[in-house]
């Protein structure tokens, strides 16, 4: 890896987006440290201190790289783009008319889907924005004191809280919109995709925080050393264990037939298609996380119940509950196959080969082809989807068994982004340098 990064910082144009790249993050760092106007970060801290292990909270720090809780510019980072991207791909698959503006229009049907995903962002933007400031405006310190600033504007309270809620609710939608154009300029002149990158520079933002707490840890009781240096051990083997899945393929033969065009002979040479065993990436992971944090979501905003239905259900679609890690998992792998076939077409694969003369050894071109082609991925898609299910809910279920490994609960899915995205980097690094110093059909 590090000998891909320093080749690749050798070449002027891959350096120009390596550094391009590297911008945009420290940008995006930037507005991590930018509080939003009119907060008390005293009373913002003592509030979130009171919540004590959330694990919506905790899930939304990892996201946004420590920033929900300190309600910066880009408090809600990129989990509205992630959600309207979850909400158009499947309103894509359920809506016809949506579903021929993507295939039959080409480019110009996935830009318009780009903007459908662009629109639906930022109206989850203003949804989330305001209802974050309706928790800052529910919560105040034990003093009475509020979170929230007053007098800002005008002496009549009524017109300064409406004038403050709306500098708040578009200053968070801001900065989601300005998030998510970083993110699609990384894509379109950086390297890697936007939104892993993004996410990647927050959750690496938090490993001094972590070094931090367990360094504590060992200060207030080193026979700690005793249970965090296996779970040291552990981590570095499922480091390997990710990279060695993610690099995983099956390889499916293609055979071209020879075709005479004029006095020339083409075709004729043997391929293959690649089916990469985790071909979905870290998506499964971050779209299930999600849809199962909605429940914890929805209660943050609310007086916390003490006893009856609502009691019961929040305490068991959360972790480290059973019902949560069976949801978890069936959410993960649901997901796995949704991404898998979202970008992967069997039929148009099997179509293209037979335009061009491929076929498969011992099949028949078109619709045969394009069955086995489907069951191949399907048994590829189930060995990803599992293993993705079974590395995010391990912390979990460690986690269980002490409340002092609580913080575990999210370190599956961290190593997944990390490494998924750390990998995924660095590949796209490579296939820029072979298409740079191939040296083509002329010599």
């Amino acid at each position: 890896m590090l000998k891909t990064i320093i080749n690749a910082w050798k070449i002027a144009d891959l350096r120009k987006k390596i550094l391009f790249t590297v911008m945009i993050l420290v940008i995006y760092r930037l507005g991590n440290a930018i509080p939003i106007p009119f907060i008390n970060s005293d009373a913002l801290a003592a509030m979130f201190s009171a919540q004590g292990e959330n694990a919506f909270y905790g899930y939304l720090n990892m996201l946004t790289g420590g920033s929900f809780t300190m309600a910066t510019i880009f408090a809600l980072s990129i989990s509205p783009y992630i959600t309207a991207s979850i909400i158009v791909q499947l309103l894509t698959m359920a809506i016809p008319a949506l579903e021929r503006m993507v295939k039959e229009g080409g480019e110009e049907g996935r830009k318009k889907q780009a903007m459908i995903t662009r629109y639906s962002t930022v109206g989850l933007g203003l949804l989330e924005g305001f209802v974050y400031y309706i928790t800052l405006l529910r919560n105040t310190m034990s003093d009475g004191t509020s979170i929230l600033k007053t007098g800002v504007f005008t002496s009549n309270a009524s017109v300064d809280k409406v004038l403050v809620a709306i500098v708040i609710i578009l200053t968070f939608t801001a900065g989601t919109a300005l998030v998510m154009w970083l993110g699609e300029q990384i894509t379109n002149k950086g390297i890697g995709n936007g939104i892993s990158m993004i996410l990647f520079a927050g959750i690496l933002s938090r490993l001094p925080v972590f070094a931090a707490s367990i360094i504590d840890m060992i200060r207030n009781n080193w026979k700690s050393l005793f249970v965090l240096i296996p779970l040291a051990v552990v981590a570095l083997a499922i480091v390997g264990v990710v990279v060695w899945v993610t690099n995983a393929e099956r390889r499916l033969q293609v055979q071209y037939a020879k075709r005479v065009i004029g006095k020339k002979v083409y075709g004729g040479q043997s391929s293959y298609i690649p089916l990469k065993v985790n071909m979905t990436g870290v998506m499964p992971i971050i779209f299930a996380s999600s849809i199962v944090s909605l429940p914890a979501m929805i209660a943050s905003f609310f007086p916390a119940p003490t006893s009856g239905f609502w009691y019961y259900f929040l305490k068991f679609t959360q972790a480290p509950s059973p019902v949560y890690i069976i949801l978890y998992f069936l959410l993960i792998i649901a997901f796995s196959f949704f991404y898998a076939y979202a970008s992967f077409n069997p039929i148009e694969m099997a179509n293209n080969m037979k335009n061009n003369g491929g076929f498969i050894p011992g099949l028949r071109p078109g619709r045969p082809t394009a069955d086995y082609i489907s069951r191949v991925m399907k048994n590829v898609t189930v060995i990803g989807a599992l293993f993705l299910a079974f590395i995010a809910i391990l912390p979990i279920i460690v986690s269980a068994f002490s409340d002092s490994l609580g913080s575990l609960t999210l370190g599956g899915t961290t190593i997944l982004i990390v490494v998924g995205v750390a990998l995924e980097t660095v590949q796209q690094m490579e296939a820029q340098m072979v298409m740079r110093h191939y040296k083509g059909f002329l010599e």
